[in-house]
């Protein structure tokens, strides 16, 4: 019989399909896992409500607890609480780094509104002397960075709490 720790290792195996080298733990939109009336089911949180991957992290999921012999799950998508960039694990911050996306600061980028935004650190020089080009990116969540040092360009995971 399989435990709801032992569903979570075999989720730990499904990237995410808009940045494949995540999984879906790094990202931290998996919620709750438990048995219910014979069936599993996995709580999961949206990055952000309508965010288009979800149907594919889904069908990902359910065929990965397929692979492993699990075939009563069941997913049940959560929006509150809603989910913040915090629950992206460490892991997934150093993997995102390698990958060349700046992972989150620590703070909301409110400069559209009221003054300069964060100051992101390039993710293949460190240097923070970097700058918004454009607040949209390759994907919605995130926008798109240049170094002023290296002059590399590069997609910030932007911060929501």
């Amino acid at each position: 019989m399989v435990n709801a720790d032992q569903i979570r290792s075999f989720l730990a195996e499904v990237s995410d399909p808009e940045i494949p080298v995540l999984t879906i733990t790094d990202l931290g939109v998996v919620q709750q896992i438990y048995l219910n009336n014979d069936a599993w089911i996995v709580e999961l949180t949206p990055t952000y409500s309508g965010c288009p991957a979800m149907q594919q992290i889904e069908v990902d999921l359910l065929a990965k607890l397929k692979e492993k012999g699990i075939h009563n799950a069941k997913v049940k998508h959560i929006l509150s609480p809603a989910w913040t960039t915090d629950w992206i694990s460490e892991e997934g911050r150093q993997k995102l780094r390698m990958y060349g996306i700046a992972p989150p600061v620590n703070e909301p980028d409110k400069g559209v509104l009221f003054a300069d935004g964060p100051k992101v650190a390039c993710p293949k020089c460190t240097s923070k002397d970097t700058r918004m080009v454009s607040l949209f990116g390759s994907t919605a969540c995130k926008a798109h960075y240049q170094c002023n040092v290296c002059l590399e360009p590069f997609d910030y995971f932007k911060c929501l709490k």
